[in-house]
């Protein structure tokens, strides 16, 4: 089979076809959203309107006009358009369309290859399209959900201009529904259905910005307003113009469509959005984020891990029993299962957000692990050494250890770090719940050492 196929008809009134997929605008004017890329005078409009979109990635949440743009681009342009799927399209498929493009070249035609999920290509595939788009043999259009940064060869990513699309509005998306319900020749106009903007709005509120799954849950609610089974509480209107209720909304919704991918971009901008909520002692937004993880379906053992990371990081010996309450939500969430584990969850994003914040032990094993890259590894010195056997004594392990617990202030003046690291300090609690404690603490150690030692180094402090 070629893969030069005509394209259908995208208006045709096939009503086996989905609403979303009949109700898919055909022009510039007819697109709803994406003002910042296709409204008047904005850079990729004028290019599309002047056939010269060049190659392009578009970027954005699902239901939010890839496709679409893609298909817009097909109709206005007067090159040859193909299109292929990277979830069905193989290495050979690519290689004939590319020999294909380049002999349609040689006789003047110019060829468009847009890709549906181009993230799914690996880089053999990808690296098959960068020689043809280098010589101008097509121009690629590709669609993605996926950051292109990471997902697209850094090759063929610089070679192509990035369109980044949005999440549509509700406002947009209650826009497309009321157009697919008075849309006699694509849409639903024949059924006359009734709608209120409000039942329209939770539509829209439902489906997260996506398009095409507000089409799918209207089409079901369409079908199951004119069903002759559904009870009569479930109707308002006349029996020749049947309406869309909050009733039949919900079956129709079932559960809300949440936007998230747990290997994807959104799963690693959701725990980045909770863990800078805890951080800033945000106990509400916190609780927001991490609801928004477990009801998407994320892993809960996942998220335990996240938190307890939250814990040592940004509260520390500030607040001590953070890691305790964070370790005790992990097991109840092991244990319990879920969704009873959410609260136990919930429990410790609170705690750690109310807690008071101290960076100061993440910051310090920052600096010790700079410390052991950079300098040398000098031997441990030698009265911190054992020295179980008589050799090793004969050779000073051992030698001038002071136990501490033998003296009265329980701090011996004793060097502990080696030579080339003396008199480094790389903790330096700050004031916040119990490090305000643990500071003077270690200030009273300071002056117990220079009482035993007044010669003794006040100490080099970290590099800021």
């Amino acid at each position: 089979m070629s893969l030069f196929q005509p394209m259908p008809n995208a208006g045709a009134a096939d009503t086996t076809r989905p609403l979303a997929d009949r109700m898919r605008p055909r022009t510039l004017d007819e697109y709803v959203g994406q003002e910042h890329l296709i409204g008047p005078g904005k850079p990729l409009r004028v290019s599309i309107e002047r056939d010269d979109a060049g190659s392009i990635l578009f970027w954005g949440p699902p239901g939010t006009g890839k496709t679409t743009l893609a298909k817009i681009i097909a109709n206005m342009t007067k090159a040859e358009f193909i299109e292929f799927s990277a979830v069905l399209a193989g290495i050979k498929e690519i290689k004939q369309v590319m020999a294909d493009a380049e002999r349609a070249r040689q006789y003047g035609t110019r060829t468009i290859v847009f890709i549906d999920e181009i993230h799914r290509f690996n880089k053999a595939q990808q690296d098959a399209f960068l020689p043809h788009v280098e010589k101008g043999n097509i121009r690629l259009i590709g669609a993605t959900t996926e950051n292109p940064s990471f997902e697209i060869n850094s090759a063929l990513l610089s070679r192509c201009r990035v369109y980044v699309l949005q999440p549509l509005t509700e406002e947009q998306i209650v826009v497309l529904l009321r157009r697919a319900l008075s849309d006699r020749e694509r849409g639903l106009g024949d059924i006359n259905l009734n709608a209120s903007d409000d039942v329209l709005k939770k539509i829209a509120s439902y489906t997260s910005g996506d398009a095409r799954s507000a089409y799918n849950v209207l089409e079901v609610a369409a079908g199951l307003a004119k069903s002759p089974l559904l009870p009569t509480s479930g109707r308002t209107g006349a029996p020749d113009s049947p309406e869309i209720t909050d009733e039949i909304v919900h079956d129709a919704l079932q559960r809300r469509v949440l936007l998230y991918d747990k290997t994807g971009e959104e799963h690693y901008n959701l725990i980045s959005a909770l863990h800078k909520s805890v951080r800033n002692s945000d106990p509400d937004a916190a609780l927001y984020w991490l609801g928004r993880m477990l009801e998407a379906g994320e892993d809960p053992l996942y998220v335990a891990r996240r938190v307890v990371r939250m814990a040592v990081e940004d509260i520390g010996l500030a607040d001590p029993n953070a890691l305790s309450l964070c370790m005790a939500a992990r097991d109840a969430v092991d244990f319990i299962g879920m969704p009873e584990g959410n609260l136990a969850l919930a429990q410790a994003v609170v705690y750690l957000s109310v807690a008071p914040k101290s960076n100061a032990l993440y910051t310090a094993y920052s600096d010790v692990q700079g410390d052991v890259e950079r300098t040398a590894a000098e031997p441990v010195p030698l009265h911190l050494r054992n020295a179980p056997t008589r050799l090793m004594k004969g050779l000073g392990y051992g030698k001038g250890y002071q136990y501490a617990h033998d003296l009265e202030s329980k701090v011996a003046d004793m060097q502990c770090l080696p030579d080339n690291l003396r008199g480094r300090v790389y903790y330096q609690p700050t004031n916040e719940g119990i490090e305000k404690r643990i500071r003077e603490r270690m200030e009273e150690i300071k002056r117990q050492r220079l009482q035993a030692n007044p010669n003794a180094s006040g100490g080099q402090k970290k590099e800021s």
